[in-house]
């Protein structure tokens, strides 16, 4: 198998089976609930891992959780602690919701710290970090390489962090002076306060999967500074850290970067509680992983119509597939792992076996099971229904929602309305 690498500009091969493949993927920041886009990163993940060991690898997936940052700090000023601990489980809630399991191994930055320390410690021994009034920083100079991941020259990397008591401008945070306003500090070597958040994520990633590992993933937005740093400070003390770096596109938003600035946010919860866990997986799929995806009422009803799609598969007979199309199916997935491909693929299928195989590698194997709506479920769609033709419409969205509260969505379709599983 073959993904493009971030690092060195094209697709890398993948060591022979059995691996072991292991992979690290950066997960949330806990401070609000996470938007759709969020997901992007766990669900390839979570992929990733499901194909590689239905292909006979030996895998491990690693997702970490930042409870630690700047973000919680300045939204939940003296109790940062609790409305992390808080936002860590709605990111849980959320991504369990979505029906594709759990990582291998969820870490938070805050279980650490001892191995941070000891990990700052090290690059301090070795001349690649200093400590200015509490604050340690990383020497960016003691590392040649630096840039290389973003594709910047060295010396035209801008200021990530502006302090007057930095050696060199480009010098970013190991470790930070607790300050009066944050709540939540260690003792350190440096007196108290807490880790930068790059530190965080090479700790949790060595800790985990050892000092080399095959697969690091992350949302392109991360490139710079938080990867180029990640890589900067674990291969200054020798540790050849990720072997491949993959880069999911953002989710866009009718064309613009979903943002919490933009105001165009749309929470993991809020989408599943419209268009269904499947719908979300499905919208997923129809875009390359390491392309921007956009996200829309118009996309995701094209992602619904393709859910419905699939389930009317199953609803028909069973046809033998062509000779090689799963080879097809699996040439598609081997390249770089693209899914409009594979999905090109599976739409050309009517043969049930074959089509659910493919299907639960991405968590919808559930469209071949048939459900039929409990008969109160039925009466309320047909109350809505007729609050609809009487214009109702405050009726008949209360109606909707209390469907959904039974676990179900109703959807208008030219003979009247359909009922489908959330």
């Amino acid at each position: 198998m073959q993904l493009y690498d971030t690092l060195t500009r094209r697709k890398q091969e993948l060591p022979p089976q059995p691996g072991p493949i292991r992979m690290y993927f950066c997960g949330p920041t806990v401070y609000q609930r996470a938007h759709i886009g969020n997901a992007r990163p766990f669900v390839l993940g979570m992929w990733f891992r499901t194909w590689l060991r239905s292909q006979g690898y030996d895998v491990t997936l690693v997702h970490n959780i930042t409870d630690i940052s700047d973000r919680i700090y300045e939204a939940a000023p003296g109790a940062s602690a609790e409305l992390a601990q808080r936002a860590t489980q709605w990111y849980l809630d959320d991504t369990d919701a979505l029906g594709l399991g759990r990582p291998d191994a969820l870490p938070k930055a805050s279980e650490v710290i001892p191995q941070i320390i000891r990990f700052i410690s090290e690059l301090i021994g070795r001349d690649c970090a200093y400590e200015v009034e509490g604050d340690v920083y990383f020497r960016v100079s003691r590392y040649p390489e630096y840039g290389r991941l973003s594709g910047q020259r060295p010396d035209q990397v801008e200021e990530q962090e502006p302090n007057p008591r930095k050696e060199d401008p480009r010098d970013f945070a190991l470790w930070k002076a607790n300050k009066p306003d944050e709540d939540t500090w260690w003792d350190s070597p440096w007196g108290r306060g807490r880790p930068g958040w790059h530190i965080e994520c090479s700790v949790m990633a060595e800790e985990l999967l050892g000092p080399a590992f095959e697969i690091h993933g992350g949302g392109l937005d991360l490139v710079f500074p938080h990867h180029e740093n990640e890589l900067a400070q674990s291969r200054a003390l020798g540790h050849d850290f990720a072997q491949i770096w993959t880069h999911n596109g953002l989710l866009r938003f009718t064309g613009s970067k979903m943002s919490k600035s933009e105001g165009n946010i749309v929470t993991i919860r809020d989408a599943i509680e419209r268009w269904g866990s499947e719908t979300a997986l499905a919208f997923f799929l129809t875009g390359h992983w390491s392309k921007p995806i956009d996200f829309s009422d118009e996309t995701m009803t094209a992602a619904a119509a393709r859910v419905d799609r699939f389930r009317d598969v199953f609803r028909g007979p069973s046809e033998p597939a062509g000779v090689g199309e799963w080879e097809r199916f699996e040439a598609a997935l081997e390249d770089d792992f693209n899914t409009p491909d594979a999905l090109a693929v599976m739409h050309g299928w009517r043969d049930h076996e074959l089509l659910r195989r493919a299907l639960t590698i991405f968590g919808l194997g559930s469209l071949a099971e048939e459900q039929a709506a409990p008969p109160d479920v039925v009466e309320l769609a047909e109350r809505r229904q007729q609050a609809r033709a009487a214009r109702d419409f405050d009726e008949a969205d209360r109606l909707r929602a209390e469907i959904e509260a039974s676990g179900w969505v109703a959807r208008d379709v030219a003979e009247g309305f359909q009922l489908v599983p959330k």
